[in-house]
């Protein structure tokens, strides 16, 4: 029988070598084949990982855009739903003035069919076998490129970064001879540690993400650490999100007939039944979780204070740690930090790691969570 409550589920990439054009400029032949495959699977991982990494926000290069828009065009073209400037600018997180930079190149420089239908409010192609030719990749391009490579490397546990690897060596053999090579530009000089992670069963991971792609009801078994057996469930997921080394899906569990966050790495025996869902109108990922302050949220509000020590104040100054913080400086070097959020779980694990330089004001409850696991802690080391 399943808890009653939400589960909190905690639990090499061959080297990149940074590949530049002596022009500064390289033309991948059959770029709308290789690199729509890179250009889609990359995109849909900095997407994941932007929520977590502000920096992923950036590494959006023209080449990567133009493979969206191109994507998007097709689709439009074959449901009738055409994309304009504003969903798509909403969907990549950009500029709608970039996005209209953007088509205009593909129209007036790459000789795309590209027009506006105004009765559908929306761009569509003209010409079905119209395909993108070689692209242009710049040196930062390539850079980004790298970079992302690496920062693979912290989905390790999971069939995507196989993939991945196989995509970047297909994308290397089709540059051109004409390049040269930088073997350790980034090899020997960058280098990002990844959070632990969890194991993930491959077989899970493919089950799993085949029902999140065709709206189908997941079943499965599901075993929390701390219970001796695993439990029947089934789950329509919505949506799935990496956190801190774990992937997670969120979705309607059948059993609470509420919505859930399940840890894929604790999913057993999984399958896809044949039972077609839809996802709520009024199901939006990025507003219910905005202010969370990690994996799980709720209905609930909770307003955080704490005081740092003037020695601990600077380093929690430099970092955004959750979009409504704010801190109040006080003469003596102390700060105190004030935000907004739905679950006190997490904070109190994060409060935690100051140590003796915070100390939690309000709310009450998080006091108490805070002096019982010091409490508990004293006395699993004993009296000095």
């Amino acid at each position: 029988m399943p808890p009653d409550r939400i589960d909190d589920g905690r639990g090499e990439v061959e080297g990149s070598r940074s590949i530049i054009p002596s022009s500064g400029v390289l033309a991948l032949p059959n770029g709308a084949t290789i690199l729509k495959e890179v250009g889609q699977t990359v995109s849909d991982l900095l997407q994941i990982e932007s929520r977590r990494c502000p920096l992923a926000k950036k590494f959006k290069p023209q080449f990567l855009r133009l493979l969206f828009i191109d994507g998007k065009l097709r689709e439009g073209t074959r449901s009738g739903l055409l994309p304009n400037c504003t969903t798509l600018a909403e969907e990549y997180e950009i500029s709608t003035k970039t996005i209209q930079r953007d088509i205009d190149y593909l129209k007036w420089q790459l000789g795309a069919p590209i027009e506006y239908d105004a009765v559908r409010r929306g761009y569509c192609y003209t010409e079905d076998d119209f395909v993108l030719p070689a692209l242009r990749i710049t040196e930062s391009d390539l850079f980004a490129i790298c970079i992302t490579e690496k920062v693979l490397v912290q989905y390790r546990n999971t069939p995507i970064y196989e993939k991945l690897k196989g995509i970047f060596s297909k994308l290397e053999a089709y540059l051109p001879d004409k390049i040269t090579v930088h073997p350790s530009a980034l090899d020997d000089r960058l280098s990002f540690f990844p959070e632990a992670s969890t194991r993930i069963d491959p077989a899970i991971w493919e089950v799993a993400f085949r029902a999140l792609r065709t709206s189908r009801t997941l079943d499965f078994r599901y075993k929390i650490p701390t219970f001796e057996t695993a439990y029947d469930n089934r789950l329509d997921p919505y949506h799935a999100v990496g956190y801190r080394g774990e992937w997670y899906l969120i979705g309607r569990c059948h059993y609470k007939d509420a919505l859930r966050v399940f840890g894929l790495s604790r999913i057993q025996d999984a399958a896809v039944s044949d039972d077609i869902f839809t996802v709520p109108a009024n199901f939006d990922f990025q507003a219910q979780w905005h202010n969370s302050f990690g994996i799980i949220t709720s209905d609930e509000q909770h307003e955080v204070a704490v005081r740092f020590t003037p020695d601990q104040a600077p380093y929690v100054k430099e970092r955004d740690w959750h979009p409504t913080q704010s801190f109040e400086d006080h003469p003596d070097g102390s700060t105190i930090m004030t935000f907004n959020v739905p679950h006190l779980f997490e904070v109190k694990r994060w409060v935690l790691t100051w140590g003796k330089g915070v100390r939690v004001l309000e709310p009450t409850a998080l006091v108490e969570m805070v002096r019982a696991d010091l409490r508990g802690a004293l006395e699993a080391y004993g009296s000095a």
